[in-house]
């Protein structure tokens, strides 16, 4: 593990205004059909990238951190099965969920690619670049879902044990019904943002929309119950010998690895920064100041420089390890 170092503030694009979600569609590929947000690049030889949302979350979680790169890369960003809009699959793990990342990766021709993922979509990205090689060139990994036994590493490991309830998407989806867009994005913001003040209006306003659009689809519950119990399938997984274990296979990765955190995530403790970025060999490690678990969303000029500058690196003979982090 080594500092992370930031690419120039000029090396970064800053528009006056937020841009609006890039436009998407869905595609058919031979697992299934997914909708994939596509920002389009705004420099020759921009690369090929692809990026993974966390639960809960959509493609348009990316918009920021997409068009603050787009000079060097053209971000395919994927809404995963049950989604933003793509339709939800029967069986949800990680393991599967890698599949249909790396079935985009291999169909639309542009491996390798940079690969970003957030949350659930960081243990996908875990799986898919040890089991995957050949597929991804760096790794972004932005608060990663890592295996950790200790409740209190997370305030959502309350609701683990809700998990085991019949019929438990039936009773979410009578909670839910009282509750309105905004509600429902207030608490989003609230629970994942250091400051949720410094929501953008336009962003609160868009995800409204989202939120709206979700609530009217009959499968959102399940899908987000289904999601949950596979990922916490993935926790379990961890500490039984002989499994795919997401830390043994981090063990694994070949690629340029960056790791974002958080240092306010109440979602997953900033604690598990070090483990995470240590596990991978060739990884820096980036903790922001006020910052809870949405860094691509809340800080997305500071991750796009530490991407950046991963870049540059990839392209670089390796540095001597400096075993420290960078804290911004």
């Amino acid at each position: 593990m080594k500092r992370a170092r930031l690419a120039e503030v000029g090396e970064i694009r800053t528009p006056a205004r937020p841009h609006p979600p890039f436009p998407g569609m869905e595609h058919q590929l031979s697992r299934r059909r997914l909708f994939i947000r596509h920002t389009p690049p705004t420099a020759p030889g921009a690369e090929p990238a692809v990026f993974v949302h966390g639960l809960g979350g959509s493609s348009q979680n990316w918009t920021d951190l997409a068009d603050a790169l787009s000079d060097h890369i053209s971000v395919d960003a994927i809404d995963l099965p049950g989604f933003g809009h793509s339709a939800p699959a029967p069986r949800v793990t990680v393991p599967l969920l890698a599949q249909d990342v790396a079935a985009w990766i291999v169909e639309s021709g542009r491996a390798p690619v940079h690969l970003a993922g957030h949350s659930l979509g960081g243990a996908v990205s875990v799986y898919l670049a040890a089991t995957r090689p050949n597929l991804v060139r760096t790794l972004t990994l932005v608060s990663p879902a890592m295996p950790f036994a200790n409740p209190r590493r997370s305030h959502q490991a309350r609701y683990v044990a809700m998990l085991a309830v019949p019929r438990m998407a039936w009773f979410a989806d009578r909670a839910m019904k009282g509750r309105t867009p905004e509600q429902v994005v207030d608490d989003i913001v609230l629970g994942t943002w250091a400051d949720p003040d410094l929501i953008h209006p336009q962003r609160r306003r868009e995800a409204i929309a989202e939120a709206r659009r979700r609530l009217s689809v009959p499968w959102n519950s399940r899908a987000y119950i289904q999601t949950y119990r596979g990922l916490m399938a993935s926790f379990f997984q961890a500490f039984v010998p002989g499994t795919h274990s997401l830390w043994r296979l981090a063990k694994h990765i070949e690629c340029p690895t960056l790791v974002v955190w958080g240092k306010q995530d109440r979602v997953i403790d900033v604690r598990q920064a070090p483990p995470a970025a240590l596990a991978i060999p060739d990884s820096r490690l980036l903790i922001l100041d006020r910052t809870g678990h949405v860094a691509m969303m809340e800080r997305p000029q500071a991750v796009a420089r530490a991407m950046a500058a991963m870049f540059e690196e990839a392209r670089l003979p390796l540095e001597p390890t400096d075993n420290a982090m960078s804290v911004l």
